[in-house]
């Protein structure tokens, strides 16, 4: 399986939350398609997938608060 991580996170913020999942378990994804979105106090940073697949596992839901290299999903 690939792993989708959280990227890193500028300096001066701590943690960000996801807004938004635009695909679901069981969905095929292609390479660089944007998976989820995730807002910061300043930003909302898109995160693609790092390569074509099924999106097998989501490990936090929107709402959640994730860090500076956490695991999102696998594909």
């Amino acid at each position: 399986s690939i792993e989708v991580k959280v990227p890193v996170l500028p300096e001066s913020v701590a943690d960000a939350t996801i807004a938004a999942w635009h695909k679901k378990i069981g969905d095929k994804v292609t390479r660089d398609e944007n998976l989820v979105d995730l807002e910061t106090d300043k930003v909302v940073l898109e995160v693609p997938a790092p390569a074509d697949g099924i999106l097998s596992e989501i490990m936090f839901q929107t709402g959640a608060s994730v860090g500076s290299g956490q695991l999102l999903a696998k594909i």
